[in-house]
């Protein structure tokens, strides 16, 4: 299976092409110009580079978020488009589980991973995901908390429904809390640096497994964890007026 993997949801703009789990192409890149400027260069780019065709490809998979507001409209827009145009299958991820399966391959049997993504003044996005069966399950959805909060969740979660699980934390959170995290966890685990980086590879293979898992297959629409920026400062001002 031939597959296309957009990512445009962080500041990397990242086009890969599989053949099943195989990687034949990856271009990740953050030039500072914008994903408008990157994505279609870069993706005529790879099918050059793998003497492939958008009809070639049997699966599109894009990021969904959360993360760049602008980011993931292009990313999904471009994906809806290509799919409307040849009707290629399309499968939508989230951010949380792509970096998961940034770690997937250092974890065992029943290991858990907890991607978590900074998003300032001591909030981050997160989610929890079980390694079962070779693929990740999702233990906890996508949710936007205080990383206090957050660190509550999972811990009930963890004591609740599983016995001593070996923990990751993946993701730029796990950095930037780190001394937060493991004032809870003190056995936890933590990716490499390296892994902290959403890429477009991961982000395939994460959408390989879905689309074989069986799983209804929906519409790919952006995961808007919070509201935009401009959105939250419009009604913050409109909230002195009324």
């Amino acid at each position: 299976m031939k597959i296309l993997s957009i990512d445009t949801a962080s500041n990397v703009c990242g086009v890969s092409i599989l053949n099943d789990n195989d990687l034949i192409c990856n271009l990740d890149t953050n030039t500072g110009r914008t994903h408008s400027e990157n994505l279609m260069p870069m993706i005529s780019e790879a099918f050059v580079k793998t003497n492939l065709q958008l009809k070639d490809m049997n699966l599109i998979v894009c990021d969904i978020g959360p993360g760049s507001f602008t980011g993931i409209r292009i990313g999904v827009a471009t994906t809806k488009a290509f799919h409307d145009s040849l009707s290629i299958p399309c499968v939508g991820i989230s951010s949380l589980e792509s970096l998961a399966y940034n770690v997937k391959n250092n974890l065992n049997e029943t290991d858990v991973v907890c991607s978590i993504i900074d998003c300032k003044n001591d909030n981050c996005y997160f989610s929890l995901f079980e390694n079962k069966n070779g693929s990740l399950e999702t233990l906890i959805e996508p949710q936007a908390e205080s990383v206090e909060s957050s660190l509550a969740i999972l811990k009930s979660y963890l004591e609740d429904t599983l016995e001593n699980p070996s923990i990751t934390f993946v993701g730029d959170g796990s950095e930037v809390y780190i001394d937060k995290i493991k004032a809870v966890f003190k056995y936890a685990k933590f990716a490499d640096s390296k892994y902290n980086i959403l890429n477009s590879y991961s982000l395939g293979l994460a959408g390989l497994d879905k689309f074989n898992s069986g799983i209804d297959i929906k519409e790919v629409l952006p995961l808007y964890l919070k509201k935009p920026q401009a959105q939250r400062q419009l009604e913050e001002k409109m909230s002195f007026i009324l």
